[in-house]
């Protein structure tokens, strides 16, 4: 199997023809490549964010993306959303359901970014990646579980890494953030599997191009791969049937591997460069917490996790 039988033929038999997804932090970056990707594959997608207008440092808006959402025959939902505030959670959750009748999929993508030694992170941003990264991914996740619940399907993902403990320093505060995020997608399988709703986390093994790695000066472009490798393998996780795949810690390109995808040099933001792992070596993985008694709680090798997914 290659890449045009995996991404590109999900998308062309319109796979998502009818559902509903809620994309937060979807107007630009990779929130707006996983909506124009789902929009692609005939989704009516919804683009929760909180920008209405352009900044010189943070082109799009809202209602850019849902015209180019629209422009490939779905329809879209414009949603000016701070994931912080519970009540524009819960009118964003309103609105979807009044304007499409469903909520199938919630990609929680939206993200605050620090990473600065536990000395020179102020408690103000402290807060704010918190509330931003695992309050505002748990708002989010808990304002839509009652309706997928009700209709016994549903998909959640997110963006999020596998957990560990190793080489946290510099951005230790952004990874309790992140790694909440990671447990509400672990635990919430379980609480939700009887519902055939899927709930997982996924993160990039490279560093992707957006504003935020631009921005903070991430790196230099040889060493990122473009937001649609995400968008892609946001789209072949979604396509799993609700419930069987569901409590892992993905990394897109390992994920993408075990379902066929062979070349990923289409991903590359220099033709020619493939970029280095940004996630260390032990995680590059479809992890799930291995059960086995042989294996210490907490100590995940990937040849562990590997071994127990051929079990369950």
């Amino acid at each position: 199997m290659t890449n045009s039988f995996l991404p590109d033929k999900l998308r062309q038999q319109k796979c998502l023809s009818g559902k509903t997804a809620i994309i937060t932090g979807a107007s630009r970056g990779i929130g707006r490549e996983i909506a124009l990707t789902f929009a692609q594959a005939g989704a009516n997608v919804v683009i929760a964010a909180k920008s209405t207008q352009d900044t010189p440092n943070l082109p799009g808006t809202i209602y850019s993306v849902a015209k180019e959402v629209e422009a490939y025959g779905v329809k879209a939902l414009p949603c000016q959303v701070d994931v912080r505030d519970d009540v524009a959670v819960e009118n964003m959750v309103k609105k979807t359901v009044e304007a499409f009748g469903s909520i199938d999929i919630l990609i929680a993508n939206s993200g605050a970014l620090w990473w600065k030694n536990v000395v020179d992170t102020p408690m103000k941003r402290y807060d704010l990646v918190h509330g931003v990264n695992s309050r505002g991914s748990f708002a989010c996740v808990r304002a839509v579980l009652p309706y997928m619940i009700k209709q016994r399907s549903g998909h959640i993902i997110t963006m999020s890494p596998p957990i560990e403990l190793e080489h946290m320093e510099g951005k230790v505060g952004y990874l309790m953030s992140k790694y909440g995020m990671t447990i509400l997608a672990m635990g919430l399988a379980e609480e939700v599997r009887e519902f055939n709703i899927s709930s997982n986390a996924l993160w990039p093994k490279t560093m992707i191009e957006s504003f935020a790695t631009m921005n903070f000066h991430l790196g230099e472009r040889w060493m990122w791969r473009k937001a649609s490798i995400l968008a892609d393998c946001t789209l072949m996780m979604v396509s799993e049937p609700g419930g069987k795949f569901s409590g892992h810690a993905v990394i897109d390109e390992v994920f993408m591997k075990e379902r066929g995808v062979v070349d990923f040099s289409r991903y590359q933001c220099v033709p020619g460069k493939e970029p280095p792992p940004a996630w260390p070596a032990s995680k590059l993985g479809t992890f799930r917490p291995p059960k086995s008694a042989s294996v210490p709680p907490g100590v995940y090798s990937m040849n562990a996790a590997s071994s127990q997914r051929s079990k369950l």
